[in-house]
């Protein structure tokens, strides 16, 4: 699978990028999960993950305890799907479209050790396992997605403001699964369907 499709190219070509968005793809893109990059991605407690079916486009934060991202293959991870809203946006979308993109970010100043490694995406293929071997592993999940890697990259650090966490969600699930039920989901008109 190409990195760029035609729309990049034009706007590579009609701003000048062409030469160095290539030259990026030589030095830092890669189809299969690095040391570094696993390390970096096994860290977080969260991720942005992008998805698009029949028009309709959805961007949705992921979040857990550091590690509930794991790489399982040099190319392939996978996360669990907690309980939510319902509403099945990403789901749904790749139910019809496996296409997704991942945005891994951290947080922190731009410059020093580990700076190339502020923000990496991944773009790939994913897939949705109601019955997982690693589910038991994950207390909560109610199903695991995984996604074969296409495109592997860092991503400038430039603008990414510093920043620090002060506490996890207290709406992570425990070891035993419990967790505390969310506000949204004691306004009568949606309890009365839960």
């Amino acid at each position: 699978m190409t990195m760029f499709h035609d729309g990049n190219r034009a706007l590579q070509d009609r701003y000048g990028g062409r030469a160095v968005a290539d030259k990026i793809v030589e030095l830092v893109e890669s189809d299969r999960f690095s040391e570094d990059f696993t390390a970096f991605i096994q860290s977080l407690s969260f991720f942005f993950l992008a998805s698009s079916a029949n028009g309709n486009t959805d961007c949705s934060f992921k979040g857990g305890e550091p590690g509930f991202v794991r790489i399982t293959g040099p190319r392939t991870l996978i996360f669990p799907d907690y309980d939510g809203n319902r509403m099945y946006k990403s789901l749904g979308n790749i139910a019809e479209n496996p296409n997704v993109g991942l945005l891994f970010m951290r947080f922190g100043a731009e410059e020093g050790p580990g700076a190339l490694y502020l923000r990496i995406r991944v773009n790939g293929r994913a897939t949705i396992h109601d019955e997982h071997e690693a589910m038991a592993s994950y207390p909560g999940a109610q199903r695991i997605v995984s996604v074969e890697a296409d495109h592997i990259y860092p991503n400038c650090p430039r603008y990414i403001p510093h920043m620090e966490m002060v506490t996890p969600s207290r709406h992570m699930p425990q070891p035993d699964g419990d967790q505390p039920t969310p506000e949204w989901k004691k306004i009568p008109p949606i309890a009365e369907l839960l």
